[in-house]
């Protein structure tokens, strides 16, 4: 509390000129074409843009191109579009994923992002691999989101679109958040925002039941959901609607009321659901063989009272990541083959591309 607001960076693109104008210290200059870079193959489409894998032909690096949507607008770039530069721009960590410039195409409205290349993403690894992470390497993938986390959060930016389909890692075992379309930066007070974010079955409790005042604690939610979808090698809360996804989340937790979380009656739709009577705490049934400290550690990223949601330095603290299996260091993580490009150029081939599950808002 008490720290001051974030300074808020605005982007401009200046559309005749060619170039992006954003302030001095975070100046891209005049953008280069998207004929420098030689696509290789698509390996991934969202909701804000298709990504390629593509050759940058001055360096011959690898990088992850991502071209803006702008299906829909009329003029100029997408909101989301633009505040994911701006955040990006903002953000250099081991654990985020890098903008290193934007590119243009042969028309005003092609527009592209230049982003460090990962060869993974933890959606196609989970589908994928002959074998499940162990709990060492599952203990190096978190702490490397937590690090991530912690350094957004003491930027004032909440990601909002956490899952493991944004995670992405590289053959040196370096994990990467990565997908800013949702991300926005806060100040404090918090002001109002749409509660229809995040992916369903990473979605919070009080997202779902209608807030409009968001904190790092939804993040940190999600995390909780990609921890326990590693651990048991499939999503912990698959629900297929909003009522379902509550109804699920009470069967594991419990029933809410005003005694464990404050406020949970005058939530703009509680009275809209009838929740089950279910008074018990189930993770401890769902994860038998996890340690006291692994429960201790769940059982604070899945409080219902977002207020007393472990932070992610609270969870970098965890005596959890103390105790053996130690976490393997990154370096030491198993490869894997590159899943995602052989997918894609198949689904390219046929002219159709699957979805996961694990993507769908």
């Amino acid at each position: 509390m008490g720290e001051p607001e974030p300074e808020q960076i605005r982007l401009k693109c200046v559309r005749k000129e060619g170039f992006f104008t954003v302030p001095p210290e975070h100046r891209l200059g005049r953008c280069r074409s998207v004929k420098e870079f030689e696509k290789l193959n698509r390996i991934g489409e969202g909701t804000y843009g298709i990504v390629y894998r593509a050759r940058d032909t001055h360096t011959d690096e690898i990088v992850a191109l991502k071209k803006v949507r702008m299906d829909k607008e009329k003029d100029g770039v997408p909101i989301s579009s633009l505040r994911e530069i701006t955040l990006l721009l903002r953000l250099r960590h081991p654990n985020i994923v890098e903008l290193k410039e934007v590119v243009v195409g042969n028309h005003l409205e092609s527009i592209f992002l230049v982003m460090g290349y990962c060869e993974q993403d933890l959606a196609s690894l989970l589908e994928n691999m002959p074998t499940p992470f162990s709990e060492a390497q599952v203990k190096c993938i978190v702490l490397q989101v937590l690090r991530g986390l912690q350094y957004l959060h003491r930027n004032f930016i909440i990601h909002r679109d956490l899952k493991v389909s944004n995670l992405l890692m590289t053959d040196k075992g370096c994990v990467k958040t990565a997908d800013f379309g949702l991300a926005r930066a806060y100040g404090i007070p918090v002001k109002p925002m749409t509660p229809k974010v995040v992916t369903l079955w990473y979605r919070a409790p009080e997202l779902l039941l209608g807030t409009t005042t968001q904190t790092t604690s939804i993040d940190m939610w999600a995390v909780g959901c990609i921890l326990a979808e590693l651990l048991a090698h499939k999503p912990l809360l698959p629900g297929t609607s909003e009522i379902h996804q509550v109804d699920l989340i009470v069967q594991l937790l419990g029933t809410p009321s005003e005694n464990i979380w404050p406020g949970f009656s005058q939530l703009p739709l509680a009275s809209q659901y009838s929740l089950r009577k279910q008074p018990y705490n189930n993770l401890k049934h769902k994860f038998p063989w996890l340690s006291e400290a692994g429960l201790r550690l769940m059982n604070l990223l899945f409080m219902y009272d977002p207020k007393k949601r472990a932070t992610a330095g609270d969870c970098l603290e965890s005596s959890y990541f103390k105790e053996k299996p130690l976490p393997c260091e990154p370096e030491l993580m198993p490869t894997f083959p590159h899943h995602r490009n052989k997918r894609a150029t198949l689904a390219t081939s046929l002219g159709t591309e699957s979805q996961s599950r694990r993507c769908r808002p």
